[in-house]
């Protein structure tokens, strides 16, 4: 019998993170699933942590035969899978409590096929402290006019917090590690609209330094090259949405990239014409005072405007 959910966990050491999963996973009230898990470990903890839940709950374990890496393992995970909706869930995020599985459960419908909820963020490193997070009424309508609002900020969250209809053949890009979120919604988003939010916490998002993201977090070697390559990736025009503008404006402001000889120590192809002008356009203020938010977000309008009326966008 096909499972309404699969739960999609791509695995890789953390096995007291996992365990805390699993057993959020043991209690929900909810039961039409399955958990599908794929092992990125070099050792065998995953898998014996795995075989102690076997009895209690569906378990499909796979240990890749190469390391797949994030986001790949994701995916890996996915084409798994045999529910009719994916419910992907990091190693080191879990259930809020034994009702989250029902209460995304009970928002499927035929009218959308993307479900998010709140999430609580956990601090790991800083003695759990907890701060939670509910998309508000202009985020929502932001999103519904356009996607790429999301570079102003990601309304939706991790990919633990989302809930998606087992549709399609083509998921996450496993060629960013930092966008990667961010470029799948947008791209899922531009073809399918109706989306569902459940405005309540049901996900917690364990944050700690051991996080892939932490590692490539203002790092130009992973930020540069992906970026550039999203931006080549984005419709015609998508520029002239000031979000999107201020999201580069942003990247090179935060990466203190003075000159297009910074850029091409991380990124060998064709420098878009309009990042080559935001770097002239922020080369006349120091990078102190551009970090300054009230002097940088006047100085981006021009910039804007500049590169708006001279056809670049």
């Amino acid at each position: 019998m096909i499972p309404l959910i699969s739960i999609c966990i791509p695995a890789y050491k953390r096995t007291d993170f996992l365990q805390r999963l699993l057993d959020s996973i043991l209690c929900q009230t909810f039961k039409d699933f399955e958990v599908v898990i794929t092992d990125d470990s070099p050792t065998n903890e995953v898998e014996l942590l795995c075989k102690k839940y076997e009895e209690k709950f569906k378990v499909s374990y796979c240990k890749n035969k190469t390391v797949l890496g994030s986001p790949e393992n994701w995916n890996e995970a996915i084409r798994r899978a045999e529910g009719s909706w994916i419910k992907l869930m990091h190693d080191d995020d879990w259930f809020v409590d034994e009702y989250s599985l029902a209460k995304f459960a009970n928002r499927i419908s035929d009218s959308h096929s993307f479900i998010f909820s709140g999430y609580n963020n956990v601090y790991l490193n800083t003695d759990n402290k907890v701060s939670s997070y509910l998309i508000s009424s202009r985020q929502k309508k932001m999103l519904q006019n356009d996607p790429y609002n999301l570079l102003k900020q990601n309304f939706i969250g991790h990919p633990s917090t989302t809930l998606i209809k087992n549709s399609l053949t083509e998921w996450y890009d496993n060629s960013f590690k930092w966008v990667v979120d961010i470029e799948f919604y947008i791209r899922y988003l531009l073809e399918n609209r109706q989306y569902a939010v459940i405005e309540e916490p049901l996900v917690n998002i364990g944050i700690s330094s051991s996080q892939i993201t932490a590692s490539v977090f203002r790092n130009p070697d992973v930020e540069i090259p992906e970026n550039i390559r999203f931006m080549k990736k984005m419709k015609k025009g998508v520029l002239k949405n000031i979000f999107v503008y201020d999201y580069f404006w942003r990247l090179i402001r935060n990466l203190s990239i003075r000159n297009e000889t910074m850029i091409a120590q991380y990124y060998s192809g064709e420098v878009p014409n309009v990042l080559k002008k935001i770097i002239q356009h922020q080369k006349l203020l120091p990078c102190s005072v551009l970090k300054t938010g009230f002097i940088s977000k006047p100085v981006m309008f021009v910039s804007y405007l500049l590169n708006r009326l001279a056809g670049r966008l």
